[in-house]
């Protein structure tokens, strides 16, 4: 709104007719602004929790518009209504004229046209954004990683337990919506622990920081359990409509990786070190030790002493591809009290 007025008026010497100073404009920007930014909100907020979310981008996109326009349309309404609520006739007469002065203005019209323009443009950068990822958006506009550069990053790898058992039981349909649902539950656990989803493989994920001060090593740790317990909240959906509760293992490592954008007609941010393949390796070997989370001594050894996290020691083991051992930790899951987290439905 703020641009609006700028552009509209500040550039001008045409004002509005009620407009006696500047502090007018300032107000008529932060008035509408404000209103038409929680419309902004709310319609983020229905197509995220309603089944809308599921539609196309296209339909997303046009909603959120149309969502607007409604809701300027009424807005210019309730206003005339309003403006009926007065002492006096003559008062009356005065406020319909000058509320019909500014509705039927070609000032009001170019301003619903540009605020339609702007919301549709918003929200095709929203699902830019879900689609891409708000970091890597950023960063190849930037042409932050057009060369190669050296990161410390840290890593979780989550895999579900018997996908493949689960697909043949419940058929591709079915098994794509659990695994919907389920990373559904997971990217408000990521977004609490501020991680960012570097890639989706099938029903597995991998997340990913930038290695930081000690009590950032715990996060991969609370993500995880954060995640687990959604799930067990929300154990009865799942049970009525897949007939069981899906189980994930895990593993976390960290490490110097190299990172780039990669690709020419379809581009992301890759990263690239042994630290993935290790990562990989030792997720493989939740099964064989049934253990549900593993961790690496690299990592093991970094976490703060007062963690609220037992880790039991595997010792050293040779993982399949690799030359060298690694030190292997499993990791035990806290008291359900000292997890963060709030309960959250599957919609």
């Amino acid at each position: 709104m703020g641009v609006f007025v700028f552009f509209r008026y500040a550039q001008s010497p045409e004002t509005m007719a009620w407009a006696a100073t500047s502090a007018d404009m300032i107000t008529l920007s932060l008035y509408l602004g404000t209103i038409l930014g929680c419309l902004h909100w709310l319609s983020n907020l229905i197509s995220a929790t309603s089944p809308i979310r599921r539609m196309s981008y296209v339909v997303i996109v046009v909603f959120k518009g149309l969502f607007l326009l409604i809701g300027a349309l009424l807005l210019i309404k309730i206003t005339l209504w309003i403006n009926t609520w007065t002492p006096s006739p003559h008062l009356d007469l005065e406020y319909s004229a000058l509320t019909q002065n500014i509705l039927n203005s070609p000032a009001t019209q170019s301003l619903i046209i540009y605020l339609v323009w702007v919301r549709l443009c918003l929200a095709f950068l929203e699902q830019m954004v879900l689609l891409v990822g708000q970091r890597n958006l950023i960063n190849m506009g930037l042409g932050k990683y057009h060369r190669p550069r050296q990161e410390h990053r840290l890593f979780l790898y989550i895999d579900m337990v018997g996908s493949t058992a689960h697909a043949e039981a419940l058929g591709d349909y079915r098994f794509s919506r659990l695994v919907q649902d389920c990373f559904d539950l997971l990217s408000r656990c990521v977004q609490q622990q501020r991680g960012e989803i570097y890639r989706y493989i099938g029903d597995a994920v991998m997340i990913s920081w930038k290695m930081g001060p000690r009590q950032e090593l715990e996060r991969p740790l609370d993500l995880y359990h954060e995640f687990v317990q959604m799930l067990y909240w929300n154990r009865h959906y799942f049970q009525e409509q897949y007939g069981f509760l899906p189980r994930f293992k895990g593993a976390v490592h960290g490490g110097k990786v190299m990172t780039a954008v990669v690709g020419v007609t379809k581009q992301e941010i890759s990263y690239f070190s042994d630290v993935l393949n290790t990562l990989a390796r030792l997720q493989d070997q939740c099964g064989p030790l049934k253990r549900d989370l593993l961790i690496s001594g690299q990592i093991a050894s970094q976490l703060a002493q007062d963690n609220h996290y037992q880790l039991d020691s595997i010792g050293p083991m040779r993982l399949k591809g690799k030359q060298h051992e690694v030190e292997v930790y499993a990791v035990t899951a806290p008291s359900p009290a000292t997890v963060s987290g709030s309960v959250a439905q599957v919609s």
